[in-house]
């Protein structure tokens, strides 16, 4: 900031391009003034279009220039940026191929010889016999080439602003179905012209100059930090590739076929794997209009790169960005994308809490109807992949002696063990498929889980586990938009198995279950007829007493969504016969959770467990009104229940309070047949009235309308 009022700073009359340089940082610090700063990007033009003197070099400006265009491209107009396109143009194709000099020091010793000059080398430090680069290798460097080094490095930036505008590609408005591969012929022709306008001809040069870096990446580095820039190189050749054919097809041709050869050399080495992601995204772009077949691309690519660097977190982030960003291109064009799901959730397994949103992101499309079983699967066994994954890097870490088949009599002491063990070996190659496979394997991977469980303490595993509640409720979601009744059906049997077999950690069990009960909720509302579609499976599982304890949360929305649901207003497949079968059932549960015991072996239940299963024989007894005088017997007991001393020393006041409460406001109900028959068997029609969708809030009111009715009147019945 200006120390005072009276000092300011201007760039209108300025020559000198390191003071101009220096000026126009300020400026362009003290705010994003819209004017400010496109004084300062037509200031910069204007003396990068003049002839530099002698010693004064336009290397400072650039990164200068960079910043205006960040801050506002549109400050440039179209003349101005035809004098930079050309100044680029110049800088990328014709630096001085030859090393700079050593600036004399001017000490008493200093040489005033003049040295012969010396070529610049290529990175294996053969003498380069094409045009300079920022690959290119010397001891010192020239202006020219430093410009050339700045040029390439904000080129990707500048064609994406000034690169596009006013484009017209040779016959770009034809629709005649003319031959592209004459039109690329004719296009390269005519762009060998110096005659192309400023932006044609820089796009020319950017081409070849990207071309050329490819080239060089076939030579092999002398020095590691040589090899990276080469890598760094690749990947920005190939993205600026990708932007010229965008915004010049004729393009496209000359670029396949580099990157195809590019992509057949790198392909094998690990060291590339970020190179392929901007290869893969170059065809993706093109390959439908080039009429060229990339599934081979794209199957490597989600095939190897997953299995082999999950652990590398760079690459794991770029990658899982790059399907976000492409999913829709993906699902589209190659089925390969979806298959890959199982690879593509390693980086989610050992990478969990940076990259959770990009798979909020990415997960509804790798949803389908032939995807959703298995990803439910996938889900809920994520911390077991953790646990597997760590397995296996620490198993191809040991000597290739200790790698050996165990012993397939002797039962495996450790995980690692049991990696190459013939028991657990195919358990974890399904685990760690590269692949969507298809089959109903959650019960063949319970010893797995079990033996997995060893690992639950690890910091890896309880970090992926936290992030499975958020993706399962949208995995719900999502499905839910396009799930027909067979594979509801399925998903609801599913989750009642699956709440069995989950991987053995407390906090992730208590999460999962929360999740998958209202889920399950959500399936029967969605689709009510399930109820009595599935009414082995539900039974099976509703009559199980230990789910009462185990599993309470899932249990008692199971048993209120039977409530519910089972009624012929909802599914008129339901039947007496149905009701009755349910209401024995859950009137056994009920019986034996509410059975007086000695005080040593009295288990304790949820008290909403013990109201949510009164409410429901209720709800049965009410279509099925024969069953009146059993549930009303039943729960004119529950006041000896509460009462009893082996329940008091275990249950709060309050929640006893309340079944008594709520026992007593059933039975009166009871005692009106057509009040109960209204309140829980309405009409079809008018099953869903406002009152009937939200009987939930609504019921204890209407009970305690019922009890009130018959305090007043208590020898009147109702017609």
């Amino acid at each position: 900031m200006s120390p005072c009022n009276g000092l300011i700073l201007s760039c209108d009359k300025i020559q000198d391009a390191k003071l101009l340089s220096l000026v126009s940082s300020v400026l362009l610090a003290q705010g994003n003034n819209k004017a400010e700063v496109s004084a300062v990007g037509q200031r910069i033009v204007k003396v990068l279009e003049r002839r530099m003197p002698e010693g004064e070099s336009a290397r400072c400006l650039l990164p200068v220039l960079s910043n205006v265009i960040s801050l506002s491209p549109e400050s440039l107009t179209e003349e101005q940026t035809n004098v930079v396109s050309k100044k680029m143009a110049d800088w990328l194709r014709y630096a001085s191929v030859q090393q700079g000099v050593a600036q004399p020091s001017g000490g008493f010793f200093s040489s005033t010889r003049t040295k012969q000059p010396v070529p610049v080398t290529e990175i294996d430090g053969a003498i380069a016999t094409d045009f300079f680069t920022v690959l290119s290798v010397g001891q010192y460097y020239t202006p020219d080439q430093w410009l050339n080094v700045q040029a390439f490095s904000m080129l990707r930036k500048w064609l994406l602003c000034y690169g596009g505008k006013g484009l017209k590609t040779p016959n770009s408005d034809d629709k005649s179905g003319v031959d592209r591969s004459f039109m690329s012929m004719v296009s390269t022709a005519f762009t060998s012209s110096r005659l192309l306008a400023p932006k044609d001809r820089l796009r020319e040069k950017a081409f070849e100059y990207c071309q050329r870096l490819i080239e060089q990446s076939n030579r092999r580095p002398l020095k590691k930090d040589d090899g990276d820039l080469q890598k760094a190189c690749l990947i920005e050749a190939v993205t600026i590739m990708d932007i010229i054919c965008k915004q010049d097809p004729s393009y496209v041709y000359r670029a396949i076929s580099f990157l195809k050869i590019l992509h057949s050399r790198i392909c094998g080495d690990a060291a590339y794997a970020r190179v392929l992601l901007p290869v893969a995204q170059f065809f993706l772009n093109h390959s439908k209009m080039a009429a060229v077949d990339s599934d081979a691309i794209y199957r490597h690519l989600f095939t190897d790169i997953p299995a082999q660097l999950f652990h590398n977190p760079s690459l794991a982030f770029e990658f899982v960005q790059f399907c976000k960003d492409n999913s829709q291109l993906f699902t589209e064009t190659s089925s390969i994308f979806r298959q890959s799901f199982p690879n593509l959730f390693k980086f989610l397994a050992w990478n969990s809490p940076p990259l959770i949103s990009e798979f909020v992101d990415l997960l509804p499309f790798l949803l389908d109807s032939g995807t959703a079983i298995e990803i439910f699967h996938l889900l809920l066994d994520l911390p077991c992949l953790t646990a597997a994954l760590d397995i296996q890097m620490r198993s191809t870490a040991l000597p290739t002696s200790e790698r050996a088949p165990s012993d397939p009599a002797v039962k495996p002491a450790t995980c690692l063990e049991a990696f190459h063990h013939p028991l657990y070996k195919s358990m974890f190659q399904y685990l760690l498929r590269t692949k969507s496979a298809p089959e109903d394997a959650s019960e063949r991977l319970i010893p797995l889980r079990q033996l997995l469980g060893s690992l639950a303490s690890s910091p890896r595993v309880v970090q992926c586990a936290e992030t499975i509640p958020v993706l399962l409720e949208l995995f719900f979601r999502v499905v839910a938009e396009f799930a027909d009744a067979p594979l509801i059906n399925q998903l609801v049997v599913l989750l009642l198995q699956r709440s069995d077999q989950l991987y053995e950690l407390p906090a992730f069990k208590d999460d999962v279950y929360r999740v998958l009960s209202s889920q399950l909720v959500m399936l029967c509302k969605l689709r009510p007829a399930l109820i009595v579609e599935l009414s082995t499976e539900i039974l099976e599982f509703s009559g199980a007493v230990s789910n009462v304890q185990n599993k309470e949360v899932i249990f008692t929305h199971m048993v209120w969504a039977i409530g519910e649901y089972m009624s012929v207003s909802y599914d008129k497949r339901c039947t007496v016969e149905q009701i009755n079968r349910f209401f024995e059932i859950l009137e056994a549960v009920l019986f034996e959770i509410t059975q007086l015991r000695p005080l040593a072996n009295r288990p304790s239940y949820a008290p909403r467990a013990i109201s949510v299963l009164m409410a429901t024989l209720t709800k049965l007894a009410a279509r099925s009104q024969d069953l009146i005088p059993r549930v009303s017997m039943f729960l004119s007991k529950m006041k000896t229940f509460v009462q009893s001393p082996a329940v008091t020393s275990v249950y709060r006041e309050e929640d006893l309070e309340e079944i008594l409460i709520q026992a007593t406001e059933l039975m009166n109900l009871l005692k009106m047949p057509s009040m109960a028959q209204f309140l829980y068997t309405p009409p079809v029609n008018v099953a869903s009235t406002r009152f009937q969708r939200e009987v939930n809030d609504s019921l204890p009111f209407a009970l305690r309308i019922v009890t009130r009715l018959l305090e007043l009147a208590p020898g009147s019945a109702p017609a």
